[in-house]
C-alpha cells in the first residue's frame, strides 16, 4: 500500500473522529457529568486501542507493535497536561460548561503543531544520527526535573503568548456564553475563552518538546509516531473531565511519568549498543504507570483516613 494512501486514511479516520467528538461529547453548553465522561473516556481508550488493527493493516505488525507503546507512552503523558489544564481553568475561572469548548480547540490545534514537530524530528533524525543521544539525554534530564519537582507550578500571567494577544487584541472583562470574539462599541474583542484557549495551546507545545522524543525512542515511522500522537489526544476532553475531580489524589503520577521519560530517555541512549524490544517497552511503561497510580490511591486514602469519597457527578 503507497505511503500517501496511508496517510490519506489517517488524516480522513483523525478528522472524522474529530467531528464526530464536536458534533456528540457535551453538546451545546450543558455540563458534563462524570458518568458521561467516564463512558466516553473507555470508548476513546479502546478506539486508541482498537486502531492497532488499522495500522496492522496499513503498514504491518511490526509497525502496530510499535503503535501500541507509542500510544501507551504519549497517552500516559498527555494525562499531565490535565494538571495545567485545571490550573489555566481556575485562573480565568472558565465555567465547567465552557471548558469542553476550550480544549477541544486546543486538540486541533495540537494535533496540527504536533505535526509539524513529528517531521521536524524525524527529519533531524534522518540527517544527524547523533541527535538522537541528543533526544535521549533531553528526556533524561527531563526526567529528572520532573521527579525533583512533582508539583506543578504555572504562572498563566507570565506566559509570553498571553502577554502578546492582551497587546494586539483587547480582552473583553466577562464571558458571552461560549464564543471566543464579539463586537462591542464597533470594535471586536477576544472574550476570556481565548486568552485560555491560547494558553492550552502553548502549553501543549512545552509537553509535546517532551512527549515526541520520546515516542522516537520507540519507532522512527514518522506514521506512527504521528498516528500515536493523534491517537492519544482523541478523547482528551472526556478524560480531563473524568479526572478533573480526582487529580489531585494522584499524587504520584509525575513521578510515575518520569520514570517512563527517563526509561526512554536510556533507550535511545544505549539504541546503538542494546536495543530494546517493544514489548519489554511496553510491558515496563504499564507496569511503572500502574505502580504510581496504584501507590498515589492507597497514599491518598490513607491521608483520608478510609476510602476515597466518590466524585461529584459534575465535578470540576
Amino acid at each position: 500500500m503507497s505511503d500517501a494512501w496511508t496517510w490519506a486514511v489517517l488524516a480522513t479516520i483523525v478528522v472524522a473522529m474529530l467531528a464526530f467528538d464536536l458534533a456528540f461529547f457535551g453538546r451545546g453548553s450543558k455540563e458534563i457529568t462524570f458518568r458521561s465522561a467516564l463512558t466516553w473516556s473507555a470508548a476513546w481508550a479502546t478506539v486508541g486501542v482498537g486502531f492497532v488493527g488499522v495500522v496492522w493493516w496499513l503498514r504491518g505488525g511490526a509497525a502496530a507493535e510499535e503503535y501500541l507503546a507509542g500510544f501507551v507512552i504519549e497517552k500516559s503523558l498527555s494525562i499531565d497536561n490535565l494538571f495545567v489544564f485545571a490550573i489555566i481553568f481556575s485562573y480565568f475561572a472558565v465555567p465547567l460548561a465552557m471548558q469542553r469548548r476550550v480544549i477541544f480547540w486546543g486538540i486541533v490545534g495540537a494535533i496540527v503543531l504536533r505535526g509539524i514537530f513529528i517531521f521536524a524530528g524525524a527529519a533531524l533524525l534522518d540527517a544527524f544520527h547523533w541527535m538522537v543521544y541528543a533526544f535521549g539525554g533531553f528526556l533524561v534530564v527531563t526526567a529528572i526535573r520532573m521527579a525533583r519537582h512533582s508539583e506543578v507550578e504555572i504562572h498563566p500571567e507570565h506566559n509570553p503568548a498571553l502577554r502578546l494577544l492582551r497587546r494586539v487584541m483587547p480582552l473583553t472583562p466577562d464571558y458571552h456564553g461560549d464564543r471566543f470574539f464579539v463586537r462591542s462599541g464597533g470594535k471586536r474583542m477576544a472574550t476570556p475563552l481565548v486568552a485560555a484557549f491560547v494558553l492550552v495551546a502553548t502549553f501543549d507545545v512545552v509537553f509535546a518538546v517532551d512527549s515526541i522524543p520520546a515516542i522516537f525512542a520507540v519507532t522512527d515511522d514518522t506514521f506512527v509516531v504521528y498516528a500515536a500522537n493523534a491517537m492519544s489526544l482523541l478523547g482528551l476532553t472526556a478524560l480531563y473531565f473524568l479526572l478533573a475531580g480526582m487529580i489531585q489524589r494522584f499524587r504520584y503520577l509525575s513521578l510515575g511519568l518520569a520514570v517512563v521519560l527517563g526509561f526512554v530517555g536510556i533507550k535511545m541512549l544505549i539504541s546503538d549498543v542494546y536495543k530494546i524490544s517493544i514489548p519489554l517497552s511496553l510491558g515496563v511503561i504499564v507496569l511503572v504507570l500502574t505502580v504510581a497510580i496504584v501507590w498515589s490511591l492507597r497514599s491518598s486514602r490513607e491521608k483520608e483516613g478510609g476510602p476515597p469519597d466518590p466524585v461529584s457527578a459534575t465535578s470540576s
